[in-house]
C-alpha cells in the first residue's frame, strides 16, 4: 500500500511542476495549496532535496523548485524513493533477510512477474503524463 507519504510526495512533485520552474515556491504556499501540515511537507521535501529531486533555498525568496524538467521525473522514481521498495512480498525485496524456501518457491516467479508489471507501470508514468 502507497501510504501518504508518497501519495503527497506525487502531489507536491506536480504542484512544483505546475508552477513557474525559474522561481523558488515558498514552503507555506505548497502546504496551503496541497492542505498539508508544513511540518509533514518539510520532512518529505528534505528527502527529495536530498536525493536532486529538488532544489531548496532559504531565506527571503526561498522556497523549492524542481531541478529537471517534469518530463524527466518517473512516479516509480518518486514512490520508490518516498516509499521505498515497491515490492508486494517481502521476497522479493528483503536481503537481509532472503527467503529460504525462494528457490523451491511455486509462487516465487509469480511475484516476480507482477512485481515486474508495477515497477514498468510506475516508471512509465512521468510528471508531465500526469500534468497532460
Amino acid at each position: 500500500m502507497i501510504s501518504t507519504r508518497g501519495r503527497y510526495a506525487l502531489r507536491v512533485m506536480l504542484d512544483l511542476a505546475e508552477q513557474n520552474r525559474d522561481s523558488f515556491i515558498p514552503l507555506e504556499e505548497i502546504a496551503n495549496r496541497q492542505g498539508i501540515s508544513k511540518k509533514y511537507l518539510e520532512s518529505i521535501l528534505k528527502v527529495l532535496v536530498q536525493n536532486d529531486l529538488l532544489k531548496g533555498l532559504r531565506g527571503k525568496g526561498g522556497g523549492y523548485r524542481l531541478t529537471r524538467q517534469p518530463s524527466s521525473y518517473t512516479v516509480g522514481e518518486i514512490l520508490e524513493l518516498t516509499e521505498g521498495s515497491l515490492a508486494i512480498v517481502s521476497c522479493l525485496h528483503d536481503d537481509k533477510n532472503p527467503c529460504q524456501k525462494k528457490s523451491g518457491c511455486h509462487t516465487f516467479p509469480m511475484w516476480q512477474k507482477f512485481d515486474q508489471m508495477v515497477h514498468d507501470y510506475f516508471f512509465g508514468i512521468t510528471l508531465a503524463d500526469l500534468l497532460a
